[in-house]
């Protein structure tokens, strides 16, 4: 008998690709382990090479995954939207964001707390996309309450918990 996490998995995978290309938001936690972080790019990239455009974030973890992933597929159709400037994300994610074609950073979002930033950046992903891709943790309450903002505009929301 298969795994019942890896069949949901797959389900939800084949649902994503059933359709023609869409624009998808990839989102998730920073705090994602190495295994899960190569699944979330092997995604990104089969999501971006079938003709979908894929926006996301810039923070570690799940969505620097997502752009590694569209980056090596076809980095036309990643677009990632920062939540503050390029200046206040750290070095790591800078060096990877330095070579995406488009980039929306938001300097007028600096002077806010990042979680504040980030609620707002995920806010403005979710009205730009068809889909939404999420990967977070039970406690993770600014990407639940995107996943749920996500639902009451009608968007597809597709959740996977880490834990």
């Amino acid at each position: 008998m298969g795994d019942p996490k890896a069949d949901e998995f797959l389900q939800e995978l084949a649902a994503i690709q059933q359709t023609s290309s869409k624009r998808i938001a990839l989102l998730g936690s920073r705090h994602v382990p190495l295994m899960h972080q190569h699944m979330i790019e092997m995604m990104s990239y089969a999501l971006v090479l079938t003709g979908n455009q894929l926006l996301t974030s810039g923070a570690i973890g799940t969505n620097a995954a997502a752009i590694r992933g569209a980056m090596r597929a076809d980095p036309s159709l990643l677009t990632v939207i920062l939540p503050q400037s390029m200046g206040r994300q750290p070095r790591e994610s800078r060096e990877q964001l330095e070579n995406v074609m488009h980039l929306v950073e938001k300097p007028e979002n600096d002077g806010l707390a990042l979680g504040e930033a980030s609620a707002l950046c995920n806010q403005e992903i979710v009205s730009r996309c068809d889909q939404l891709v999420c990967f977070a943790f039970h406690d993770s309450q600014t990407l639940l309450k995107t996943c749920h903002d996500a639902e009451a505009q009608r968007k597809l929301v597709t959740l996977f918990y880490f834990d």
